[in-house]
């Protein structure tokens, strides 16, 4: 025993592997015990074991063994790891245990596997089992068999799959071992029990006694359907289910329909092997067919029969001989023959079921003409083959053709249709047959029914009624309400009779025996094929939907036909419930109604209901109120309660308080009682009056909404909807409308109709009241969440402005969900009520689709159109394709009925002309738009064919192709793709190219799908063969779809499909699969809301856009109508080298043949390829002194793939005369096919330089020509040259300026000029500059001259790199050697003086004495001419425009004398303003010198300025932050917090972000705490200058410095925004913001916005998103009219600036129209006058003719709504606005005004005038008899020709004497123009005697500030009062001035009241023009700088009165003038500090 003690001391899991069988027996027996006591699954214990069970099971000890398979199975049942033991323990069971004599081991072994599939691991027992019948051993296998059954009966046919049992079984009959063959009986018995009838065709070959012996016990086999008993661990809920009704003692019937669902059907046709019969027609069979001896049309068509007798097909391409049976149907005229091809076709159909419905619809209309036939044969193999074939598709597909046939005159057709869509109902269930299919079904069957043929009318019934029993009475009544009783009767008697093949078992089997087809193998299809087929159906959403929202795979709904039995029709119908009692309650006379009131209210409160004293009323309604509290609901009588209420005074009431009482209660009484519609129509008329009443609105609100609860929302919606626009009231339509917006955000949308209410939002969007149209937008916002972008097709009429208005409101919305219903439901969803409201929520997107026109285009797409598509010619077929596409386009929307186009199309995918390929791809994109959801029908035979084309080589093919399937996929969702082989057939073949854009399609769209067809898992053997590709892009694209499949399949079915793998595959397929597994994403949650389908489905969160804001404006529309241009252009402009391979290879080919077709073929991100290769220095760099043959044969290689092969010969050739005609050709296709050209443009400039080098002439003067004509073009079309495009070329245009020829210089100066509009001056300049160092003496004068033009065209700011060093270049000329070149070079720096003023001087830096005499010389003479010249000479030429770069600037360290030009680089965009004369120095008033002043002794003076200079000239070495104007609030200069401020804003503008965003902490700090907040005030500006000095830094630095970590960049971003937020927020500061500073962030902003490169950032989307808030705060919380003022500048800006995307112009529009909302309410703190200047300013520069040239309509519409909204709101009064400005006649605001306002006028009448004086009226009675009659008097003399004068001079001193005196009631029976005459006449005699000095012009301020302030004015610019010659002039000429200015601005001494209004004192003079910020800036450094010393000099008062302008910003380019509030702020300071 001593080596027993050995063993005992082991641990068990040693035990369990000792070589001694006892020591393995307690080791197994310990280990037992040990597994039955670990109570942890997941316990680290049975890691232990993991590799010990195989060796448990397999012991070689017959004892030990069966310890160990019982530790073995306790380990199974209890371990978590036990699942990774399956494969090596199963098969150790099947070939170690099931072959021991002890019954026993047999017994363990098949507990233990039936233990595995418990655990989940089903597949892989079975997987062993099956290989167990393999085995030799009989036993093993018998015990397999037996396993096999047991497994079956157990877990049943759901987790046990059949199909590979079934498969073997017929093997085991065959067996020699009789316990085989008994065993198998038993088998083929069980699975009997499952799948009934499906078991018969696979067995129907064994052995026919075995055959009769299994009839035999299947006959014994109960009825009763088989359950399963013992369930997997996933499936525990199911268990405690079965478990409780075994409890309850069998089955109660609610578990029996459950079961019921648990089964599945199995189908027999998926146990069967597919037979391929294509390769084995007859070879003559498609000869035979059309012989002319029937005999032989017979035996071919028999062959044919015996071959589709097999019950399942092989897939394949069976189009020919479906053509040639549809032919032998058709017109064969042997009606023996015509029932052969019948019955071959009904076999076709059966036997590849979903793969034939590609063939149903060519077939279904000749079957169905063919019913003409009598013979009963021939009938019925009809009506077999149409019912098979319908199974293959659905309903939908084929409804088109069925409703054709309807109308046909022969009576047998008509029945046999109804009786086929009687049959074909059978199989469909109410999702299947959707409204939309109902409605054209039941009109045709209507017809039927009233037909004169009794056979007709009979089929009609029975298909009704069938209709009826499938879809529900509520889906069919509505079709049937014109029907009289009688025929109702019939259609529901013969409803009655239907069986149903759906969801009853008896339906089922009747089913089977009507529909027993004659052929003995098809027997099962109408069963549980049948079954399968409809199940298929089911599946399909019936209405078409967006790709989201396709439902899951489960037959739609399966609660509803439960819920409607458990609830008692709780589901949708239920929601009628409570309701239908109560509709009909009857209206109670006012007698009954005060009886029962009476029975329940207080009679005081009856009594005082009409009480005359409103406090006893108000008291009453307090008891009301109580009364209804405390009754129940069962006793309140609503309607006597409401009627009380509504009796006299009722809805009349005036009392406020009253009213709020009385409408609360109808809420109380709505909510507690049993609310009747009758009771809701006594009070509603009066809720909707209250709705807009201030006081009384919420309350009338919240008793609408009660009452919605009540009566249900789309009652009562469109009750008070309809109320609301029966009254005139405005405010009540639009708050209406708010309710309504809120309620459908409480109640949800289901059950409103959305036609009516669409009517009415036209209705309200028509409205002349602003706010009912804002209502009405806010309204389709709402419905937009739940209808999805289809709302959009409603409003395509309407205005163009109110669309955009409707599109933005439309963007705002995208990307949210539709909100859960909060109300409405808890009243009458009992159980599953919601499901209902689901469904019905389902169904609104499609309803809209639904109700929109379709013309059906069919009769269009005639015999000959299909035949010229597929002509031999390609320019006939390519006719064919364009007719095509003009149809299309013309029709819009399309009905899904296109004849033969289809079949046409699907040719022309595989076209040899790529070109047509393209072509059709496009047709196929737009068909995809019109049809819409119908064109799932066409996914097989169209859609598919596409998915081919993703193989071409081409890759704008594939791309054309992608955005086809794309476009498809997106109007049918992703099943109809995924269903069948198709699509696995595609990735079966082995092109790389279509392979991997499969894949990546697939990747895209899966992870969107919510549910996905069985047939994915037959792509999923091709998806592993691409993953070993040779091809990387194919092995990629695999590795990425991989994940996606795995979420749909599950992991266990891909790793079960990799068995089929090389085992070497295997291994690495399965290592993939790990890695996608921990990938796989999750599904797609469905829905929270059906509603949410439409945004979250139609656009994927990548583009939600980040903004409305920011957002494209017209996306939809874009979207809705297919672009034109777009189409052509694919269409046409891809004529590839097809071409050029032709010509090639036949150099016969007749010219004219190739000639024809785009010249310029668009390749997708072809030119940015080229840029990208050219950079990476793949390519050689295009630059060259003079071209050698590798840069050509380089242009060659390039323009191949991209131009038409005849033209680059044309182009390459070696005469110049070909040259010539490539000329003339490129000329002539220019206008058409313009996006060619720009796709190529780099390359044919590039082609162009080369021709430069060329000494033809005649080529020279051509191609210039055509760069004319180009350029032209180029700038209509808004593009801007590329950089590449840009240095390829210029230098070598400029080559050509110094031509000895004149006419070419002159076109090359022209086509100079012409760039700058394609292509900044600013970065022309260089190029420029670098021609004056060219050799040839006219190439320098020429370039020198272009470059003055360039600078009196656009300023300074062009001078690249600086001002400083540009001119210093240009000045070394001076002393040129040529005579010309010294003429152009001192001409170019007089114009730049002429500019720029004796800043010149000092840029020049030093010349030769000779030099500057010549040029002081040639300065003083250009001084004699006038100075306006730069003035005139703006108005004469259209002002070239430009955006500066402002990169060179922004971070050099410059020196003093740099700074001005540097802030004048800074202004981006520099507007036409900047033509205009400067003021000379010493003519500005600088009023910050003069505020600082607070009366202290003079001396001080030059300290203040001494101090502030050092601040400036500090040598820093980023200078910009320093460049601060200080705030002209500053009063405490010297105080610390100043100076405080001042250094932190000046860090904010740092070039260190760190410092940046530690200044912004800072200021941020101080605007977050109330009390310090202040302390900002008067520095707003500074502070607003400085952050958008840094964002133009991060634009133009930061963001393109590589090295930069783009995080610090959006932590810079956020810090900005964050402190703009916050200062926003305090309205006090934010009203401090001046125009052009506003302007200039406004200007920052958008273009951040537009930042693509910010986009790219991962936080980007956030940082748009916070500026969008921004922007809308800084709108909503500035001056009102500095923001607009600024708005209106910088569109004005946008629109001239050529380098202004048309994006930036149209948010600076999006933000005007969010002002002119905002206008209602802030229209009083406007300063109109400023407004209505810009505005003329506006329409000066854009008269409407230049406006309506714009590309885009936007700026004229926005101007009009501008102008229109001022209008009404101000009236006629808006005339006397016009003020300030000088010459009314140069802009068409006035007359446009006048035409509004007679507008206006003819439309309000006189009716709106009473209402609108109907105010004053009132207090007009107080006045007294006696001022009537002077007042009467006085207009008498008014209103006589003779005493006009004197009456107003009369009316004014009378107004003066008595202000409160109103003549409004005078005025108001005159005519409107009589009203303005006599306001006018006031105000002149107003103005003439307050200040006569003011009217002079004379004095040179008014001269000058008109010269200054209206840019490019006519006035000239006098350089002084009076004094053209410069001479000094005395202080006393400023301080008389500074006089006039004081009393301009109300300073004078006159007492306050007596004033006259502001408005009349802005005469035109002091017009405040805007100016960039950084001018003023720019002008305050440059006073200070040259006035420097005169400070110290100057007295006092010469000191203040400095200058005579207003505004310290005169000496800016762009002249602009202070702030008017700011100026009386400045001036009442200046005065108090003069006391």
């Amino acid at each position: 025993m001593g080596d027993d003690s050995e063993w005992m001391k082991l641990p068990i899991d040693q035990k369990c592997e000792h070589k001694l069988w006892k020591a393995r027996l307690n080791g197994y027996e310990e280990a037992l015990k040990l597994f039955q006591k670990i109570d942890d699954e997941k316990s680290p214990e049975w890691s232990k074991y993991l590799g010990l069970i195989k060796k448990f099971v397999t012991d070689s000890n017959a004892v030990a063994q069966l310890k160990g398979l019982e530790a073995a199975l306790a380990y199974v049942e209890n371990a978590h790891v036990a699942g990774k033991t399956t494969g090596e323990v199963a098969s150790g069971v099947v070939n170690k245990v099931f072959n021991q004599p002890k019954a026993r081991a047999k017994e363990l072994g098949e507990d233990i596997c039936l233990m595995y599939i418990e655990i989940e691991k089903g597949e892989a027992i079975q997987e062993e089992l099956l290989k167990g019948l393999d085995n030799k051993n009989p036993k093993i296998i018998v015990a397999c068999i037996e396993t096999l059954r047991k497994a079956l009966s157990e877990f049943g046919s759901k987790i046990i799959s059949l199909k590979p049992i079934i498969k073997v079984l017929p093997k085991l009959f065959e067996s020699r071992e009789k316990a085989v063959r008994d065993e198998a009986k038993l088998l083929a018995v069980e699975i009997y029990r499952w799948i009934r009838d499906a078991l018969r065709p696979p067995l129907q070959n064994i052995n026919s006694v075995q055959l009769k012996e299994l009839e035999e016990e299947w006959i014994k086999v109960s009825s009763a359907a088989p359950k399963q008993t013992r369930f997997l661990r996933s499936q525990q809920e199911l268990k405690a289910k079965f478990e409780q009704q075994q409890g309850l003692g069998g089955d109660a019937d609610g578990g029996d329909d459950d079961e019921e669902e648990a089964v599945p059907q199995v189908d027999a046709y998926e146990l069967l092997e597919a037979v391929e019969i294509l390769s084995k027609l007859p070879k003559d069979f498609y000869e035979k067919i059309e012989a002319k001896k029937w005999q032989e049309r017979k035996e071919a068509l028999e062959a044919v029969e015996l071959l589709v007798k097999n019950p399942k097909l092989e897939s394949g391409d069976y189009a020919d001989l479906v053509k040639a049976l549809k032919k032998v149907v058709g017109k064969d005229t042997n009606v023996m023959l015509v029932a052969l091809a019948a019955k071959c076709l009904a076999g076709l159909a059966t036997g590849l079921r979903k793969k034939f419905g590609q063939y149903a619809g060519h077939v279904v209309p000749t079957i169905l003409e063919k019913f003409k036939e009598k013979k009963p044969q021939v009938v019925q193999a009809l009506q077999e083959a149409i019912d098979a074939i319908f199974l293959t598709t659905t309903l939908q597909n084929i409804s088109e053709d069925i409703l054709a046939v309807m109308d046909n005159k022969n009576p047998t057709i008509k029945q046999q249709t109804s009786l086929f869509i009687a049959r074909s109902f059978r199989h469909c269930t109410p999702s299947t047959l959707p409204k939309s299919l109902l409605k054209p079904f039941c009109a045709a069957l209507l017809k039927h029914i009233n037909d004169s043929a009794p056979e007709v009318r009979d089929a009609g019934f029975e298909a009704l009624g069938t209709a009826l029993k499938v879809a529900g009475e509520k889906a069919v009544n509505p079709f049937l309400a014109d029907v009289d009783k009688l025929k109702l009767d019939r259609i529901k008697e013969c409803a009655e009779k239907v069986e149903l093949v759906y969801g009853k078992k008896a339906g089922g089997a009747a089913e089977k025996k009507e529909g027993k087809p004659i052929t003995g193998k098809t027997t099962a299809v109408p069963g549980p094929a049948g079954d399968k087929e409809t199940k298929d159906a089911a599946t399909k959403p019936g209405p078409p939907k967006k790709a989201s929202a396709v439902k899951g795979g489960v037959p739609p709904k399966k609660g509803k036909p439960a819920m409607a039995a458990g609830t008692g029709g709780a589901g949708p119908k239920g929601k009628k419930g409570p309701e239908t009692k109560e509709i009909f309650e009857s209206e109670l006379s006012i007698e009954v109604c005060e009886e029962k009131a009476a029975a329940v209210l207080p009679a005081s409160c009856i009594q005082q209901l009409d009480s005359g004293n409103w406090k006893e009323r108000l008291a009453c309604m307090e008891e009301f109120q109580k009364a209804v509290e405390l009754m129940e609901r069962s006793e309140m009588p609503c309607q006597a309660l409401v009627r009380m209420l509504a009796k006299k005074p009722g809805w009349k009431e005036t009392n406020f308080q009253v009213m709020q009482m009385k409408l609360h209660i109808v809420a109380l009484i709505a909510q507690k009682g049993n609310f009747s519609k009758t009771s809701a129509q006594v009070v509603l008329d009066g809720l909707v009056d209250k709705v807009g009443d201030v006081k009384c609105g919420t309350n009338a609100k919240e008793a609408m909404t009660a009452i919605a609860e009540a009566c249900q929302l789309p009652w009562t919606a469109e009750q008070v909807v309809a109320m609301a626009f029966s009254q005139k009231n405005p405010k009540n339509q639009s708050e209406t409308l708010n309710w309504l917006s809120n309620a459908i955000k409480e109640f949800g949308f289901s059950g409103l109709n959305v036609k009516a209410f669409i009517s009415n939002v036209k209705t309200a969007l028509a409205a002349t009241n602003p706010a009912v149209r804002t209502s009405a937008i806010t309204l389709l916002g709402v419905m937009y969440l739940y209808v999805g972008p289809s709302l959009r097709m409603f409003f395509e009429d309407e205005k163009p402005a109110l669309l955009s208005q409707i599109d933005a409101e439309f963007e705002k919305m995208q990307g949210q969900t539709a909100p859960a219903p909060t109300r409405g439901i808890s009243r009458h969803s009992v159980g599953g009520g919601d499901d209902g409201e689901e469904e019905e929520q389902e169904e609104v997107g499609n309803d809209v689709v639904d109700l929109l026109p379709r013309t059906d285009i069919g009769d269009k797409i005639t015999a000959e159109l299909v035949s010229k598509i597929g002509d031999k010619n390609w320019k006939i077929r390519k006719e064919g394709l364009d007719e095509v596409t003009s149809i299309i386009n013309e029709a819009k929307f399309i009905q899904p009925n296109i004849g033969e186009l289809p079949a046409a199309l699907k040719g022309r995918l595989n076209d040899s002309n790529k070109i047509l390929v393209q072509q059709t791809l496009s047709i196929l994109q737009q068909l995809a738009t019109a049809m819409g959801p119908n064109i799932k029908q066409y996914v097989k035979n169209l859609g598919i064919p596409v998915i081919t084309v993703l193989g071409d080589s081409k890759n704008n093919v594939r791309a054309a192709a992608l955005a086809t399937v794309n476009a498809w996929a997106e109007q049918t969702g992703m099943k109809e793709w995924l269903e069948g082989e198709d699509l696995s057939e595609e990735l079966k073949k082995e092109n790389p190219f279509l392979r991997q854009e499969l894949l990546g399609w697939l990747a895209e769209k899966l992870p969107a799908v919510r549910s996905v067809p069985s047939d994915l898992l037959l792509c999923v053997p091709h998806l592993y063969s691409c993953l070993e590709d040779r091809n990387g892009d194919v092995r990629k694209k695999a590795q990425d779809a991989l994940p996606f499949f795995m979420m749909h399949l599950g992991f266990e079915k891909m790793a079960k499909a990799t068995g089929k793998l090389k085992p070497t595959s295997k291994d690495q397929v399965l290592a993939m699969l790990e890695k996608a597994k921990a990938n796989m994403p999750a599904k797609p949650a469905p829905p929270a809301k059906a509603s949410s389908r439409v945004v979250g489905g139609a656009a994927p969160a990548k583009f939600q856009p980040a903004s409305a804001f920011a957002d494209d404006l017209g996306s939809n529309t874009v979207e809705s109508k297919p672009d034109l241009k777009k189409a052509k252009a694919g269409g046409l402009s891809s004529k590839t080298k097809v071409q050029g391979k032709k010509v090639l290879s036949k150099p016969s080919l007749k010219e004219e043949d190739d000639k024809s077709g785009p010249i310029f073929i668009i390749v997708p991100n072809g030119k940015e390829q080229r840029m990208r290769e050219e950079k990476a220095l793949k390519v050689l760099k295009w630059n060259f002194t003079t071209p050698r043959d590798e840069y050509i044969e380089q242009l060659k290689t390039q323009m191949s793939t991209c131009v038409a092969k005849w033209l680059q010969d044309e182009m390459f050739h070696a005469d110049f005369q070909h040259h010539n005609k490539a000329l003339s050709v490129m000329i002539e296709h220019l206008e058409s096919e313009k996006d060619g050209v720009i796709s190529c443009l780099d390359l044919i400039l590039k082609w162009l330089t080369l021709r430069f080098f060329d000494t033809n002439t005649s080529v020279l003067m051509k191609a210039l020509e055509y760069l004319k004509l180009l350029f032209n073009l180029l700038s209509q079309e808004e593009y801007h040259l590329t950089e590449n495009e840009a240095s390829s070329f210029i230098p070598y245009l400029i080559l050509k300026v110094g031509e000895p020829k004149d006419v070419i210089r002159k076109d090359v100066r022209a086509i100079l000029n012409r760039m700058c509009l394609i292509y900044p001056a600013s970065k022309m300049f260089p190029f420029i500059m670098e021609g004056t160092k060219s050799k040839n003496s006219k190439q320098r004068a020429e370039c020198l001259e272009e470059l003055g033009c360039l600078v009196e065209s656009y300023g300074m700011n062009v001078c690249q790199p600086t001002p400083g060093k540009a001119l210093k270049e240009m000045a070394t000329h001076i002393g040129d050697r040529d005579n010309t070149v010294r003429n152009a070079a001192l001409n170019t720096i007089v114009t730049v003086y002429n500019v720029h003023g004796d800043q010149v001087f000092k840029l020049i830096g030093n010349l030769s004495e000779k030099d500057m005499s010549m040029l002081e010389e040639r300065i003083k003479r250009s001084a004699k001419r006038p100075s306006s010249a730069p003035v005139r000479q703006a108005e004469e030429k259209p002002p070239r425009t430009q955006s500066i770069s402002a990169n060179a600037s922004m971070m050099r360290k410059g020196q003093a004398e740099d700074m001005s030009s540097k802030l004048n680089q800074n202004r981006n965009m520099g507007s036409h303003s900047e033509t205009t004369h400067t003021v000379p120095r010493e003519f500005q008033l600088d009023l910050d010198e003069i505020e600082n002043d607070n009366g202290t002794v003079r001396c001080e003076m030059p300290a203040l300025v001494q101090h502030k200079l050092d601040d400036i000239f500090e040598p820093v070495l980023i200078p910009e932050p320093k460049i601060r104007a200080v705030s002209p609030h500053f009063d405490d200069m010297h105080s610390n917090t100043a100076s405080t401020i001042n250094f932190v804003i000046s860090q904010v503008a740092s070039g260190d972000i760190n410092t940046s965003i530690q200044a912004l902490t800072q200021i941020d700090e101080v605007l977050k705490q109330e009390d310090k907040a202040e302390a900002m005030s008067g520095h707003i500006d500074q502070f607003l200058i400085a952050t958008f000095m840094q964002l133009r830094l991060i634009y133009n630095t930061h963001m393109a410095d590589e090295k930069l970590d783009k995080e610090e960049i959006v932590r810079l971003y956020s810090c900005i925004i964050g402190s703009m937020i916050t200062l926003f927020q305090i309205e006090s500061l934010a009203r401090e913001a001046s125009t052009g500073v506003l302007k200039d962030l406004m200007h920052g902003l958008i273009t951040l916005m537009l930042d693509s490169r910010v986009e790219d950032l991962e936080e980007g989307e956030q940082v748009i998103r916070s500026v969008n808030l921004l922007v809308v705060k800084v709108l909503e919380k500035s001056d009102q009219t500095n923001i607009l003022s600024a708005l209106l500048v910088l569109l004005q800006d946008s629109l001239l600036a050529t380098a202004s995307s048309p994006k930036f112009s149209e948010l600076v529009m999006k933000c005007l129209w969010r002002m002119v909302r905002l206008l209602p309410e802030t229209i009083n703190n406007i300063n109109l006058d400023r407004i209505l200047l810009d505005i003329h300013i506006f329409m000066k520069v854009f008269p409407k003719e230049k406006l309506k040239q714009c590309k885009s309509e936007f700026p004229i519409r926005t101007l009009k709504t501008l102008l229109h909204t001022l209008c009404k709101l101000k009236g006629p009064k808006i005339l006397d606005h016009l003020t300030m400005i000088d010459n009314k006649n140069e802009s068409e605001l006035e007359a446009h005004l006048c035409r509004l306002m007679k507008h206006t006028m003819e439309q309000t009448g006189k009716a709106d005038k009473d209402t609108e004086k109907g105010a004053s009226r009132i207090e007009e009675k107080a006045s007294k008899a006696k001022v009537n009659d002077i007042l009467a008097e006085i207009f008498k003399k008014i209103g006589s020709k003779e005493n006009t004068k004197e009456g107003l001079a009369e009316l004014y001193e009378y107004k003066k004497k008595y202000s409160d005196a109103d003549i409004e009631p005078f005025l108001k029976n005159s005519s409107q123009f009589f009203q303005s005459y006599v306001e006018r006449g006031l105000r002149l005699i107003e103005t003439e005697r307050e200040g006569k000095g003011r009217i002079a012009t004379s004095t040179g301020i008014s001269s000058q500030m008109e010269g200054t302030c209206v840019p490019a004015s006519t006035h000239t610019v006098s350089s002084s009062i009076g004094n053209t010659n410069g001479e000094e002039v005395g202080p006393s000429v400023y301080l008389e001035r500074l006089k006039i200015l004081r009393q301009r601005c109300g300073l004078d001494n006159a007492k306050q009241e007596d004033r006259p209004p502001l408005t009349s004192l802005l005469s035109k003079p002091t017009l405040p023009t805007v100016a960039s910020s950084t001018d003023m800036l720019h002008s305050k450094l440059s006073q200070l700088r040259e006035s420097r010393e005169q400070y110290q000099h100057l007295d006092l008062d010469s000191n203040q009165t400095h200058s005579s302008g207003i505004g310290t910003t005169l000496a800016s380019p762009s002249s602009a003038a202070a702030n008017i509030d700011d100026l009386k702020k400045r001036l009442e300071r200046i005065k108090s500090s003069r006391k």
